[in-house]
């Protein structure tokens, strides 16, 4: 089993050399990324730019054309999905149940991975999946059907979902749509505090800005740039990849935040 030049374990995920046609449309074009153990990384660009592809590649819901992931190491596509799974829990965008499910049944489909077969759950799964819905402030819910609510509040649900899961590495694909401002800074929040390795595809700027350690920036399915926040967020590279111009301040407590000029 080849395992990755990463010889000292520093990363969690490496993708590498990523390359995926679908529809006919050439997605990922040789996209490489690697997101250190313990670290906040966020993956930005337009829509269209590859993100969401790039992340379904990382947790295996795509197999590249081209191209390898590795999780610590090892060729994730070598792997068992539930071994993966006690790994890489994910908060995808979209998420849908052919069958009613209550609020409680979504998180404890966390514990799964670590259930042998047949093996029903006990005291400590519902006691981990009680205190993940707390965290996401959906204590009250559990009862509740999952079809029956909110965008935000099943997204907020899943993301307890992943916590219940207890990885060591989160793959979130822009967790704050359908958010209102207050839940979209209480989930980075909550997600920056677990100190695991984080890897998220990020739609609004600022949120990443105020979150990540190091960012990906993503152009027609290439990489067109990385580094810190204060590297990425330039007023040229901007106008480059989304064609608006901005000006970047810091307030007064020293934090990042961009302003779109009309």
């Amino acid at each position: 089993m080849k395992k990755a030049e990463d010889p000292e374990g520093r990363y969690t995920i490496l993708a590498d050399r990523i390359d995926i046609t679908l529809g006919g449309n050439h997605i990922l074009k040789g996209v490489t990324i690697s997101v250190r153990k313990g670290s906040f990384v966020g993956i930005i660009g337009p829509n269209g730019s590859g993100k969401s592809t790039l992340l379904r590649c990382i947790y295996r819901t795509l197999n590249p054309d081209g191209g390898q992931v590795f999780l610590d190491q090892i060729p994730i596509l070598s792997m068992r999905p539930k071994e993966s799974a006690k790994k890489l829990a994910v908060v995808a965008q979209h998420n849908y149940y052919n069958f009613e499910f209550s609020v409680l049944e979504v998180v404890m489909m966390g514990r799964s991975p670590h259930k042998k077969a047949l093996e029903r759950d006990n005291a400590r799964d519902y006691a981990i999946a009680q205190e993940a819905l707390k965290k996401v402030g959906m204590q009250d819910f559990s009862q509740r059907s999952f079809s029956t609510l909110s965008g935000g509040e099943q997204q907020r649900v899943i993301l307890a979902r992943a916590l219940a899961q207890e990885t060591p590495c989160l793959v979130l694909d822009e967790p704050t749509n359908h958010l209102d401002i207050t839940h979209q800074l209480q989930l980075m929040k909550i997600v920056r505090e677990l100190k695991v390795t984080v890897i998220s595809a990020i739609h609004d700027l600022n949120i990443a800005a105020a979150f990540c350690d190091y960012l990906f920036v993503m152009k027609d399915g290439t990489l067109a740039d990385s580094g810190t926040p204060d590297e990425i967020f330039r007023t040229d590279l901007l106008q480059d990849i989304y064609h608006v111009d901005t000006e970047i301040v810091k307030d007064r407590s020293g934090k990042m935040h961009i302003l779109f000029l009309s």
